[in-house]
């Protein structure tokens, strides 16, 4: 916030959180909080973490997995692949800090402001807001944005679902009105709004076609941030430029950021032959998910000669949940015992030190790595929300902690694998010839559906061990396009997925678990879930007044979707692996911003004369 958006402009470093003093009408605030207190005042200069004196310049080459087809992020997740390049040209309405859970600065816009119901929200725009070809950013695009989003996305949809209006009450004013009251995160999410150009996409292009923003597309897309698209080849490369006259350059929640004059995307669909172009110094530093080459593949003369160096990076932003996926859709799945079924099978100690050197922990919440994560009885506050859910939760929620099975040696694996038989039989099924089949005498086969050789690798350690308790196992190995379409259709028995979760959750719980999202093709609900309790124990995630009662409201969502048994937890790492070529500087890096790449990074002239040119 520049000093003239701050205590110039009355606008009072207050938190969401807190009450309007005089009554009447609610006071504009430079920043929003969930909850707890907000770190920088109205005024502030810039944030504690970033260097203010960070040379501007130099390129940085970064490889991604994967390709890409489009630049449209309204149908990003429902159409094509998404170049993730394209994001980043858009600017949204706040700016979180790195250095707090859950606070955001005015970035688009100078000001929000609320009621104490939250029951509406108002931005206000800056004046110098502008996107690339000059004009102002305005409430028109603003509104075009939340309705094009919700329409074309289904994360967005219901994500943005207790929005129902979105108008012009200003020259630079736009309000938000909400179903309903009491819902603290609605002005806060609205916030993180990824704002478009109306005037653009109701445009033509230069071929005087009207664009369509339903559809798929690679022309450039006109954005309002510190980068744009310079030029790319489909499906291969994207190069950003950073924009010389970017109106939000001195904003104090860009001072410090976006250093580099180009970012260039290398796009490889294999991270084996990714890791190749890096050693040869094809790109600058790369993103290691693979165990096994995080541990063997990085002795090449670079990293010995301490040119290339290895980094991790505490992960302290977020808690995920990544497991094989039992869809729910397929009538074998329906029931639990089968479901658990599969977690005694899988021996995930053993797949940890045949493939991963022993570097990974099981993931035992679907909030791993937070403190939102549920662990022993529930107690206080967690369990008074159980209560509330006895009659349509396992008992167990009640009276045991959950725990995976652990493997690792023989006498383990056969306790598991005699517990896993027991829980089928007690459900029906049986073992024929060797063939598990269900209570009506049809074989259980499963199909495992993966995209790239590291999934597969996992998968076909996964298989044999459904194949001793009787199960028809087969793996299908498909490429991006098919695996895209068929998991956004839900066409499949078994797939491995991952929800990244934020430290302050809320209404995404309903596009991962909630059972509207079901049914909607594209939704983040892979599982299929509809559960009256897991919808229930959302809405107490989504409606807490206070941090406590958040935390309490996320354990027990927690420890009703373990019992369920529908997914096989498998495994995480908690940091975040990267090599790079030592050509670069960053300031001390802030608790939740990993490493902080490329934000808060910048080409260091001194270190790359050291190591010696790129290739």
């Amino acid at each position: 916030m520049t000093p003239m958006m701050g205590m110039a402009a009355g606008i009072p470093a207050m938190s969401s959180a807190q009450a309007d003093p005089g009554g009447s009408e609610p006071a504009w605030r430079h920043a929003l909080s969930l909850f707890g207190d907000i770190k920088y005042p109205a005024g502030f200069q810039r944030f504690d973490y970033v260097n203010p004196d960070a040379p501007k310049g130099g390129v940085a080459r970064i490889i991604s997995l994967g390709t890409y087809d489009n630049f449209n992020v309204a149908v990003m997740g429902v159409k094509g692949s998404i170049a993730p390049a394209a994001i980043m040209i858009y600017e949204t309405l706040m700016s979180r800090s790195q250095d707090e859970i859950a606070t955001e600065y005015g970035l688009l816009a100078e000001g929000a402001s609320h009621p104490d119901d939250y029951s509406w929200v108002i931005y206000r725009l800056r004046k110098e807001a502008r996107w690339h070809d000059s004009k102002p950013v305005t409430p028109e695009d603003v509104i075009f944005s939340l309705e094009t989003l919700k329409k074309q996305s289904p994360f967005y949809s219901s994500y943005y679902r207790h929005v129902t209006k979105a108008e012009k009450t200003g020259e630079r004013d736009v309000k938000f009105t909400f179903d309903a009251p009491g819902n603290r995160e609605l002005p806060h999410i609205v916030g993180e709004l990824l704002v478009l150009p109306k005037h653009y996409w109701e445009g033509t292009d230069s071929q005087g076609r009207k664009r369509d923003v339903s559809a798929t597309t690679l022309e450039k897309p006109l954005g309002s941030g510190a980068y744009r698209i310079a030029d790319f080849v489909a499906g291969r490369s994207v190069r950003l430029e950073r924009v010389k006259d970017y109106w939000g350059a001195k904003l104090p929640v860009q001072i410090g950021q976006n250093n580099f004059d180009e970012l260039r995307f290398e796009f490889f669909r294999d991270n084996v032959v990714a890791l190749e172009a890096f050693k040869a110094d094809q790109a600058d530093w790369i993103t290691e998910n693979s165990a096994k080459q995080w541990a063997t593949a990085y002795d090449f003369p670079a990293v010995t000669e301490k040119r290339v160096v290895k980094q991790e990076f505490p992960i302290n932003d977020s808690g995920r949940m990544q497991g094989f996926v039992l869809n729910l859709r397929r009538a074998q799945f329906k029931d639990a015992r089968l479901r658990r079924a599969f977690n005694f099978a899988f021996d995930f100690e053993e797949m940890n030190k045949q493939l991963f050197y022993g570097q990974y922990k099981r993931i035992n919440s679907y909030f791993e790595g937070t403190e939102l994560a549920s662990s022993g009885l529930p107690q206080g506050q967690e369990l008074e929300l159980l209560e509330t859910v006895r009659d349509k939760v396992p008992p167990e929620v009640f009276t045991t902690p959950y725990t995976n099975p652990i493997g690792g040696n023989p006498e383990a694996v056969r306790a598991n694998l005699r517990e896993a038989t027991r829980l089928l039989k007690e459900a029906g099924f049986e073992v024929r010839e060797r063939k598990l089949v269900d209570p009506s005498g049809k074989p259980v086969t499963v199909e495992i559906l993966v995209q790239d050789p590291s999934s597969e690798r996992i998968a076909l350690f996964f298989k044999p061990s459904l194949e001793r308790i009787g199960v028809t196992a087969s793996i299908r190995v498909v490429d991006d396009v098919q695996y895209e379409n068929r998991i956004r259709s839900f066409d499949f028995d078994i797939i491995t997925d991952l929800w990244g979760q934020s430290l302050s959750p809320g209404n995404e719980q309903r596009e991962f678990w909630g059972s509207q999202a079901a049914d909607q093709q594209g939704s983040k609900n892979t599982i299929g879930i509809k559960n009256p309790a897991v919808d229930a124990l959302i809405e107490k995630v989504i409606f807490a007044k206070d941090r406590a009662s958040l935390v309490a409201a996320t354990k027990a969502l927690d420890r009703v979707l373990l019992w369920n048994f529908y997914v096989v937890p498998q495994f995480g790492y908690p940091y975040a692996r990267y090599a790079l070529w030592d050509r670069f500087g960053h300031a001390e890096l802030p608790k939740y911003a990993r490493s902080g790449l490329p934000s808060l990074w910048w080409y260091d002239v001194d270190k790359a004369n050291r190591i010696g040119k790129r290739s």
